[in-house]
């Protein structure tokens, strides 16, 4: 991948044969489609494999996209069938894709503060970012409705921002439609004005080679994932200008909104290595991890603070699994907000807690400490069960009777 992206780069600054976006026609970008595809599995490999002649794999394969202010110039290979730019030589780029044969990839690049980028296709394909600075001013920043493995790849050393409208009513100011995997020693700032800041319909794994995401504000929740999420590396940070939860995964759903029960992992928190820093100061019952399945952490660092009324710093609703398989495991959270006031709430003014699990809770290695202050293990966990099999734990440790 990093031959390929190298190579991306390079072909920027170059001379290929290309042939420039069309029409002048500029269609919403804020159109959000659903999603029948089935999911897939992901690992941590780079997605794809570096091709045996980059060259030959990139040159009828790349698109390249160059933001200038309140213009986009897109180059698309002569000898590529089947993607079409419908926005002409607008900033809000609209790619159309009917290739069903192989990975395309679309490298962007530059700066726009009334940008965007929307793509829509029914194969994978990858995002190359290479320090690109992206404010919409009509819907999200980036809207991938394509529903197989869309693969998002920061450059190395990279600084990548965007933003989305603040009146708009997409779903996020980074949206994917199907599986989402992230990876590239780059940094990529997301400011979700209007909804979620990172919204993926199915799962979203972080990679090892990702050096930082930060969330700067989400009107709703920083990342949702309605599938599971998966993090192997990298720092991932969301401060405390998100308005609802940190990371929130919901249950697959079918388009009947039925619970797909049998997808493997579905609604999980899957962490296996990493930093993730999370601070809950914005709402009420905010949590900064929710998953409506189970949470199993077998590695990395977790920071949270949860100082708003009936916070959450971690909270499953299914189980949580507490080890060290991965690597070194260490989880602390400051539970420091006070009881819950919302209105609908008002029956059951629930406490601020800095872990909460409705099934079984087993912690079998790592450290894991729970604070109310510096001094006190006040509001620490709260669980259906509780074994402890080995590790250290400081936290105060309330079972359901």
């Amino acid at each position: 991948m990093k031959k390929l992206i190298y190579l991306c780069c390079a072909l920027m600054m170059g001379s290929v044969l290309f042939s420039s976006c069309g029409d002048d026609d500029e269609p919403s970008a804020n159109n959000q489609g659903e999603n029948t595809e089935q999911s897939e599995t992901p690992d941590d490999n780079p997605t794809p494999s570096d091709p045996t002649d980059p060259k030959e794999e990139v040159n009828d394969s790349l698109v390249l996209i160059t933001y200038s202010g309140s213009t986009a110039t897109v180059n698309i290979p002569e000898e590529m069938e089947g993607v079409t730019c419908t926005s002409g030589t607008s900033s809000h780029v609209v790619l159309e894709s009917t290739t069903t044969s192989k990975e395309l990839y679309y490298a962007i690049t530059g700066s726009s503060t009334d940008g965007s980028l929307t793509i829509t296709g029914a194969y994978k394909l990858s995002v190359l970012l290479n320090g690109v600075d992206l404010t919409s001013n009509k819907g999200a920043a980036i809207n991938i409705q394509c529903g197989k493995r869309i693969n998002l790849v920061m450059e190395d050393g990279t600084t990548n921002s965007l933003a989305d409208y603040a009146d708009g009513s997409q779903k996020a100011c980074l949206y994917t439609k199907g599986h989402f995997e992230i990876e590239g020693n780059g940094t990529l700032n997301v400011t979700g004005n209007a909804n979620h800041a990172i919204a993926s319909k199915e799962y979203l794994q972080i990679k090892k080679s990702v050096k930082a995401i930060n969330i700067k504000k989400a009107a709703n929740d920083a990342i949702h994932v309605g599938q599971f999420f998966q993090m192997n590396g990298g720092e991932v940070t969301i401060d405390e200008n998100t308005m609802n939860d940190g990371i929130q995964v919901e249950y697959e759903t079918d388009d009947n909104d039925q619970i797909v029960a049998d997808e493997e992992n579905t609604g999980s928190v899957i962490i296996k290595a990493g930093t993730i820093n999370i601070t809950v100061n914005s709402a009420e019952d905010a949590k900064g991890v929710k998953a409506e399945g189970d949470v199993t952490i077998s590695g990395g660092t977790i920071n949270i603070e949860a100082k708003s009324n009936g916070s959450r710093g971690i909270q499953a609703d299914g189980n949580m699994t507490i080890g060290e398989e991965s690597g070194t495991t260490t989880i602390t959270i400051a539970a420091t907000g006070k009881k819950c006031t919302v209105p609908e709430d008002s029956e059951d003014p629930h406490k601020c807690w800095g872990i909460k699990v409705d099934g079984e809770l087993t912690i079998n290695a790592g450290t894991v400490t729970v604070s109310k202050d510096e001094l006190t293990t006040k509001n620490g966990i709260k669980c259906g069960s509780y074994t402890k099999n080995g590790g250290t734990v400081k936290a105060t440790i309330k079972e359901d009777e």
